[in-house]
């Protein structure tokens, strides 16, 4: 009983700095106080158990929903003033990335397949990454990286290739380099092959990634106008 007071307590401690944080983050990105109540509540819900304990990835899930408002705040405040107001922007590339750092990589292309992998899909871990989420090919797809340059969970914007989420690493990958997912080899050939450039750190990540967090990026209903140029259709 008193580790479950303890721990009320500390959640309900966290929730009011989190929610001091949201206010502030309110004033000055303009996004809606019932956005902000709206996520901060869900993050609440998905760490309750029905006997009212909490699991210990509550504090990961209030980030999870931290990483939503990010992505709205994007969405809603890096559109030029300058620009029609029917004129939202309907590439990622259009917005202003300015604010995050970028760095330079060689970046190739993979699949889950024998070519990239060595593995058939009859394999028990064909198509699994090293941060054990499945490859996927989405708004915020799948990369692998040098986990000493970007830990697993780090999100970074890869122009003409939209968002990459470090779920994996690979033997060849080392130092400034990356290998962003494609389903099938002739994606690979036809859309990217092999390219230098500089990419945008959007987040640094802590190690972890889960496939709930991969869902509720690509899910994120502020994102889906973009989201139809990576997976062809807007999911309702």
């Amino acid at each position: 009983m008193k580790d479950v007071k303890n721990s009320t307590k500390r959640i309900t401690m966290t929730a009011l700095f989190v929610f001091a944080l949201f206010t502030t983050f309110q004033a000055i990105s303009g996004v809606e106080a019932k956005s902000i109540i709206s996520y901060a509540y869900n993050a609440y819900e998905e760490g309750r158990t029905e006997d009212g304990s909490y699991f210990s990835h509550k504090l990961k899930t209030l980030g999870l929903a931290l990483k939503k408002l990010k992505s709205i705040t994007i969405f809603e405040t890096q559109i030029s003033s300058s620009e029609a107001v029917s004129g939202q922007p309907t590439k990622l590339e259009d917005l202003d990335w300015s604010q995050y750092p970028t760095k330079k990589v060689i970046a190739t292309g993979y699949t889950a397949g024998y070519e990239s992998t060595g593995k058939n899909p009859d394999h028990p871990s064909y198509g699994i990454t090293y941060s054990g989420v499945k490859v996927k090919r989405d708004l915020y797809s799948t990369i692998a990286a040098d986990l000493t340059v970007f830990p697993i969970g780090s999100i970074l914007f890869i122009p003409g290739y939209g968002y990459g989420v470090v779920a994996d690493k690979g033997g060849a990958i080392k130092g400034n380099k990356l290998d962003l997912f494609y389903e099938t080899v002739e994606e690979v050939y036809d859309n990217w092959g092999k390219k230098a450039l500089d990419v945008y750190v959007v987040e640094y990540g802590d190690g972890r990634l889960t496939e709930e967090e991969l869902l509720s990026l690509n899910e994120n209903e502020s994102m889906q106008v973009f989201r139809q140029q990576y997976i062809g259709t807007v999911k309702e």
